[in-house]
């Protein structure tokens, strides 16, 4: 874990936002040194450059995700967004599977399964997914932690339901890798997008599958899949990669280039450090919150905090250089390691005028 001086130089060094930017469960801030990233990236075109070195940049950042998810990277598939990856695992289902989710999780962890028309897609509330898994479900997909108000998921107990009945597990992590600790290998399916927590530009995600690959079918490659990728631009693949790289999409080159930079400066940190820094600053709001006669829906260690009937009062926050979002009548801030306790403070100002 860095030091509390050392993280407060890391910050400075590479963020200096003109707001109090508190919505990185939509949008992540980019470090100085990924901008300079994309930068050098976009450049290698404009000069008419080799980009042979964008795709050493996908590497990176296969392997620094497998390491912050707790796998090898021979697990993890390079993709570009959480529904594409969704939907390789809803192909893989035989017609009238059980697929259990949670009611109004996020749109890309469950909408593939009900557009498949042949699956049975039950959908129960978040604290009782667990006790819901039956003989006869066939996967168990939900988020780690909630878009919509942060709840954090118990999946520990998803884990043990989902043995008990022979039932696989899906996560969506892309709420929470970035601060709150992965053990991706205790699930056989998780993925998760880049442009959150992870500080990355729009356009990658990551796709963790079994060393046998689950069984899944890799239904949308093309030749990045392929063994020899190089020699797989012109008819069918004739073999496809013998790992996780089978699944991967085209790679958006100029993301994967700023994304590694993003990916280095979170391990230069830490998880264990982002992880108290930003439920540390989510507890403040909270706590601030009770004191203002607020109750936010209950969601304890997580770093989004949703204040119900409060947001109405996004867009003049917006003005007054708070940035949080409007989630179905809700005020929802996020918390993440560029924000600090002056922003907390800011928005509890605001909030009681």
């Amino acid at each position: 874990m860095e030091t509390t001086e050392t993280f407060d130089s890391l910050v400075r060094a590479e963020f200096a936002p003109r707001t109090s930017y508190l919505n990185t469960a939509s949008n992540g801030l980019l470090p100085a040194r990924t901008v300079t990233a994309l930068h050098e990236a976009a450049l290698l075109r404009a000069e008419g450059l080799p980009l042979l070195p964008l795709y050493e940049d996908v590497e990176a950042c296969r392997a620094a995700y497998a390491r912050l998810a707790g796998v090898p990277a021979s697990r993890v598939a390079a993709g570009v967004s959480v529904a594409a990856h969704t939907g390789v695992i809803a192909a893989s289902l035989p017609a009238g599977a059980e697929v259990l989710t949670v009611e109004d999780d996020f749109t890309s962890v469950v909408n593939p399964f009900h557009v498949r028309g042949d699956l049975k897609v039950r959908t129960v509330p978040l604290e009782r997914i667990a006790e819901s898994v039956r003989p006869g479900t066939a996967l168990v997909a939900l988020s780690a932690a909630q878009s919509a108000d942060g709840r954090i998921a118990d999946l520990a107990a998803v884990r043990e339901a989902a043995r008990e009945h022979g039932a696989r597990t899906y996560v969506d992590h892309s709420q929470s890798a970035g601060w709150l600790p992965t053990d991706a290998d205790a699930f056989d399916f998780s993925a998760a997008v880049s442009f959150k927590w992870l500080l990355g530009p729009h356009g990658a995600a990551f796709l963790v599958v079994p060393e046998d690959l689950g069984g899944l079918s890799p239904v949308l490659a093309g030749w990045v899949a392929g063994e020899r990728p190089w020699e797989s631009c012109y008819g069918p693949v004739e073999e496809l990669a013998h790992s996780a790289r089978q699944f991967d999409l085209s790679h958006a080159l100029f993301t994967y280039a700023g994304l590694r930079r993003s990916l280095e400066l979170i391990e230069e940190i830490g998880l264990p450090a982002l992880h108290a820094h930003a439920v540390g600053l989510a507890d403040r709001f909270r706590a601030g919150l009770a004191g203002l006669g607020h109750e936010p829906v209950p969601a304890p260690g997580s770093a989004i905090v949703s204040v119900p009937g409060l947001g109405g009062r996004q867009p003049a926050l917006g003005e007054a250089g708070i940035v949080v979002s409007d989630r179905a009548g809700n005020l929802r801030a996020a918390f993440h390691l560029y924000n600090t306790t002056a922003d907390v403070d800011r928005l509890l100002d605001a909030l009681s005028g």
